[in-house]
């Protein structure tokens, strides 16, 4: 109520920064000797290392489980029509193979969010580790879920 009638009066007009966004630049978590060489990287559209990092890994996990899915279309396009024996044989191999592949992408992972840890500056903003194996035991099984729910649609 009060701020209406100030602003009817016009007591808000010709205000220092009137009409000028506000900007908060100072981050609380910065250590106030690091904050000129921030303002200047920011400004020159630079990140920090570990900033650059982390987005490396969501892409890198968000490109695992998309192929994780491709190879679920391609298993489900497969079987969609009774396929033949040599077909059967070279998915085998080719799932095989993906398994391999993605066992490497998860433990390329895993190497850059230990960098990641290594780099980044507080420890309250590291990363877990993915444990490999529990992560293939899991793309593995709803592989096999798959081939299991279309041998029974057969």
């Amino acid at each position: 109520m009060q701020i209406q009638k100030a602003r009817e009066k016009g007591e808000f007009d010709n205000l220092k920064g009137a009409g000028k966004p506000i900007i908060f630049e100072e981050n609380p978590y910065q250590p106030p000797e690091l904050r000129m060489v921030y303002k200047i990287l920011k400004d020159n559209d630079f990140t920090p290392y570990w900033i650059q990092l982390g987005k490396e890994i969501d892409a890198d996990l968000k490109k695992f489980w998309s192929e994780v899915e491709y190879f679920k279309l391609y298993t489900k396009n497969l079987y969609q029509d009774k396929p033949t024996k040599a077909a059967v044989q070279r998915y085998n191999k080719k799932k095989e193979t993906f398994f391999c592949e993605q066992r490497l992408a998860l433990e390329k992972i895993n190497k850059k969010i230990l960098n990641y840890n290594l780099h980044c500056p507080t420890y309250t903003l590291g990363r877990g580790s993915i444990v490999v194996d529990e992560e293939m035991d899991k793309v593995i099984s709803q592989i096999e879920q798959l081939l299991k729910e279309i041998g029974q649609e057969q």
